[in-house]
């Protein structure tokens, strides 16, 4: 998959692997974290998650701009490492669940969503630079998948680490995981009537073995478990720095493999600017014209998307089966679930028919060793199993890893046919598929009543779904991105005048940082529409922008030819 692929492309996503972990440990963890920490309403849990994940995507055009304005793009991308690294830290220490306390989570927020503005887009226009060599060209679309897979497998271990650690420190203080207590742990802190009595009655569940200590105090309790709960989080936040100094090492390490790009006003000794190829004024104009009708459409897809971290996560807390049998966990368990994948690659390279005896012999002992080991831990599962909804979160990624070889397959093929779609055509096809995917949740909530205040009380259990409505779901959504986000990257890449790489990869995050800006509509729907209601609304806004996309097509596709 990597044959004839510049060496530059595995120093990119090997330094992006950190920003991806800290990015879905955001996705599975932020909001959670805000409403267990803070006692927010899921509305403003929304409101503050959408605003960071905007300004992660709107920053990303301010450091196209300093990038290809002022100091380059290598520059740029190592002081957005160090920034995102600093930006953990500050959510990763625990303070007290006052304003003060939300202030320098906030603050944490804004450190890491300027770094990532000055890291994202730019290294995006690195890669997209490593394929200006002719040699490379032709593999400009499977460059920017494998890169996309690449990235995610940091991604694929971000709910499992923060779960991992959230249980260790509960662990700690003899608690375990419970996602529904701290809105109740709240409610009796703000003295809702009821409450304490509630909280009394499955108290003994937050306990280790179910016993409720002798010395049991409501308010202390409550106390106790949303510091615990919410310390867990910190921990998760704090090894997301971690990982993002990895990535600085990986890339002060390895930078010199990059192509640096252009930097504007840098100029030779006779005075005029260097290494910066021009190109007609009717052209930019053309060619900018595209990539902004292509970003208008790609704001719709992220403000759906994107729910995965905010009404999708609300939905897998509490209208999703707790308790489930080994079978269906098999899904939530990366050590059962990784093996698994791997047997199946090992397959692929025992049938493949330009796979060399040794390769073949590999495959087939690497098939069998992993199957079982797969099997060894599915096996030893318990009956039944609680998992927790941040779990959720691995299955986008897990997807991304496992679908990115057979898409890039798939367009290898095509292309060798003649017949493989273009990067706006791809686009438009990623729109009509996350419809697709909004349509299995219409289908999937029929019949499921819109509760607008949970008030720390579990959903019937008649109004709880299967997970694999969730993880249907989420597979369809990953396709659909496969066909997107990927495609839009290079089509930017290949598009965007040479004076302007860096800020069009911003621009094509700025129309990111708009629809995520978007994602507080669910938030705010959320309770208050049925939920078959507020799926069908992302529907809508995703036929729409496919259509839109489509009408367009032919001036899209005279533009990247």
């Amino acid at each position: 998959m990597l044959k004839g692929h510049p060496k530059g492309l595995l120093v990119a996503f090997f330094a992006n692997m950190g920003e991806r972990f800290g990015f879905y440990t955001m996705m599975a963890i932020l909001v959670l974290f805000l409403q267990a920490k803070f006692g927010l309403t899921g509305a403003n849990a929304g409101i503050i998650y959408s605003i960071f994940y905007a300004s992660i995507y709107a920053l990303a055009l301010v450091g196209g701009i300093v990038a290809d304005r002022v100091v380059g793009l290598k520059r740029t991308i190592a002081f957005g490492i160090v920034s995102m690294a600093v930006g953990y830290v500050l959510i990763a220490i625990p303070t007290a669940s006052t304003t003060a306390g939300l202030i320098q989570a906030c603050a944490g927020l804004f450190v890491i969503a300027f770094g990532n503005g000055m890291f994202k887009g730019n290294l995006q226009a690195v890669v997209g630079n490593l394929y200006e060599d002719p040699a490379f060209a032709s593999k400009r679309d499977s460059a920017f998948s494998i890169f996309y897979m690449g990235i995610n497998i940091g991604a694929l271990f971000a709910p499992t680490v923060a779960i991992s650690l959230k249980k260790y420190v509960l662990g700690l203080s003899d608690f375990v995981d419970k996602a529904e207590l701290p809105a109740l742990c709240w409610n009796v802190k703000n003295g809702m009537t009821g409450a304490a009595e509630k909280l009394t009655e499955v108290a003994h569940n937050a306990y280790i073995g179910g016993v409720l200590p002798t010395d049991f105090n409501v308010l202390t309790f409550a106390d106790q478990y949303i510091k615990a709960f919410s310390t867990g989080y910190n921990y998760a936040f704090g090894f997301a720095a971690f990982m993002m100094l990895i990535s600085l090492v990986v890339y002060f390490a390895f930078n010199n493999l990059l192509r640096p790009g252009f930097t504007v006003g840098k100029k030779d000794a006779t005075g005029t600017v260097s290494n910066i190829p021009d190109m007609p004024r009717e052209e930019v104009r053309e060619r900018l014209t595209a990539l902004f009708l292509v970003f208008a459409v790609v704001i719709f897809f992220w403000m759906s998307f994107h729910q995965n971290g905010l009404t999708l996560t609300f939905f897998a807390r509490d209208y999703t089966q707790r308790v489930v049998g080994a079978e269906t966990f098999f899904w939530f368990d990366l050590w059962t679930l990784l093996p698994m994948f791997g047997s199946a690659l090992g397959l692929y390279f025992l049938i493949r028919k330009s796979s060399t005896f040794l390769h073949r012999g590999l495959g087939l002992v690497g098939a069998i060793i992993l199957a079982y080991l797969s099997y060894y831990r599915l096996d030893a599962m318990p009956a039944t199993n609680l998992f927790s909804p941040e779990l959720f979160q691995h299955m986008n990624p897990f997807f991304i890893v496992a679908l990115t070889p057979v898409a890039v397959a798939m367009f290898s093929w095509m292309n060798k046919k003649g017949i493989e779609p273009s990067a706006p055509r791809k686009i438009g096809i990623g729109m009509i598929l996350a419809a697709l995917g909004f349509f299995v949740m219409v289908m999937g909530s029929l019949g499921l009543t819109s509760q607008p205040d949970l008030a720390g009380n579990p959903v019937p259990d008649n109004q709880l779904v299967s997970p694999y409505l969730l993880i249907s779901t989420y597979f369809i959504l990953t396709i659909a991105e496969l066909f997107l986000s990927p495609m839009g990257i290079s089509f930017v890449s290949k598009v965007a005048p040479p004076k302007y790489k860096g800020t069009m990869q911003g621009g094509w995050l700025a129309a990111t940082a708009i629809g995520n800006q978007l994602l507080f509509i669910g938030a705010l729907f959320y309770g208050k529409l049925e939920l078959w209601q507020l799926w069908s609304f992302f529907v809508i806004c995703c036929l729409l922008s496919a259509g839109f996309i489509f009408f367009m097509m032919k001036r899209l596709e005279k533009t990247a030819s």
